[in-house]
């Protein structure tokens, strides 16, 4: 299983719409974790997980980036350590 946390910029004052537009987002080969909004360089963060990069991918590309208000994101990977 793989995860990604997935760092959101939104648009100046939409921070809030975008946390409640990637919540309500569905995927059939991908889930959204979690989602809170957050202080600093950062206004939502995401956490997803699939069994494969590639449909992780296709989430954040078609489903968190197109929901509105969304200006970029920034996607880090969970690597296990050890």
């Amino acid at each position: 299983m793989m995860r990604a946390y997935v760092l959101i910029e939104s648009v100046v004052g939409k921070a809030n719409a975008v946390g409640e537009g990637v919540t309500k987002l569905r995927f059939s080969d991908a889930k959204v974790i979690s989602v809170d909004a957050v202080t600093g360089p950062f206004d939502v963060i995401a956490l997803l997980e699939s069994d494969d990069l590639d449909k992780l991918g296709r989430a954040i590309t078609d489903g968190i980036q197109q929901v509105e208000g969304v200006q970029r994101t920034t996607t880090c990977l969970v690597v296990r350590l050890g």
